[in-house]
C-alpha cells in the first residue's frame, strides 16, 4: 500500500479533518477511526494522543510540511483524523 496515494484517496472520497483542533474534536466525539501525526508534531499533542484509548495513531515518516503536501495542501499539517476512509485502503494500517 502506498500511504500517500491512500491518504489522497481518503481525502477525495471519504471524510478527513486536518489540524490539531479538528483532530482532537473528532477523537472526543469518537468519530476518528484513525489519526495521522507528522514526525515533528508538537510533543504535548503527542502526549495527549498517547493517553487516548480506542483510537489508532499512525506516525507519518515525514515533517508536517511533507504531510501537508501529501494531503494536497500548501501548508503544514501536523495532525489529521480519518473519520471515513471512503474508497481508500488506508485503514489497513491498523492491522499492521
Amino acid at each position: 500500500m502506498d500511504f500517500e496515494s491512500s491518504l489522497r484517496r481518503a481525502i477525495k472520497t471519504g471524510k478527513v479533518f486536518s489540524g490539531q483542533k479538528s483532530t482532537k474534536e473528532c477523537i472526543e466525539n469518537k468519530t476518528a477511526q484513525m489519526v495521522v501525526v507528522a514526525k515533528n508534531c508538537p510533543e504535548e499533542y503527542v502526549k495527549y494522543l498517547s493517553g487516548v484509548e480506542d483510537t489508532f495513531v499512525y506516525t507519518f515518516d515525514g515533517s508536517s510540511v511533507m504531510l501537508g503536501k501529501s494531503c494536497g495542501r500548501p501548508h503544514m499539517v501536523s495532525a489529521l483524523a480519518i473519520v471515513d476512509a471512503g474508497e481508500s485502503d488506508i485503514l489497513s494500517l491498523k492491522r499492521v
